[in-house]
């Protein structure tokens, strides 16, 4: 689990030059920190690397959703991130598509659209306001 591949031309505009682009990924993980310590980053041609010690697994994915749903970058490298506990390790990842809605997406992994608060709670670094998700985007669902 070293790589993850994002959508590059989607997501959120935290860094207007690739100079810039390390330390603005930083911030931006750091500012909701899912469990993160030590946290570093490198950014190159749309790669992000992020390295430091993770407190569980769910921490680990979603430090690298909130780098990788950022605009500009394609791919992000986690091979220098510990983790600690495997806490979370059960879930999948979904690019939001077109007309998706939360309810809809917990409809189709749990069976349940009223299940969809899991999913934006799992989620609430990267989807502040449930009904404002974008094509393109992509969320870890729990699976436990």
């Amino acid at each position: 689990m070293g790589l993850f591949d994002f959508v590059k031309d989607i997501g959120q505009k935290i860094f207007s030059r690739e100079d810039e682009a390390s330390a603005k990924i930083r911030e931006h993980i750091e500012q909701d920190n899912p469990g993160i310590e030590d946290l570093k980053v490198e950014f190159k041609d749309g790669v992000a690397s992020i390295s430091g010690k993770a407190s569980s697994t769910a921490a680990m994915q979603k430090a690298v959703l909130m780098a990788g749903n950022a605009q500009g970058v394609s791919e992000v490298k986690v091979e220098g991130l510990a983790v600690e506990s495997q806490e979370g390790k059960d879930a999948d990842f979904y690019i939001i598509q077109k007309g998706d809605t939360l309810s809809k997406i917990a409809k189709q992994f749990y069976g349940d659209p009223n299940k969809y608060p899991q999913i934006f709670e799992a989620n609430r670094e990267v989807i502040r306001d449930p009904d404002l998700i974008f094509p393109g985007q992509k969320i870890r669902i729990p699976l436990a």
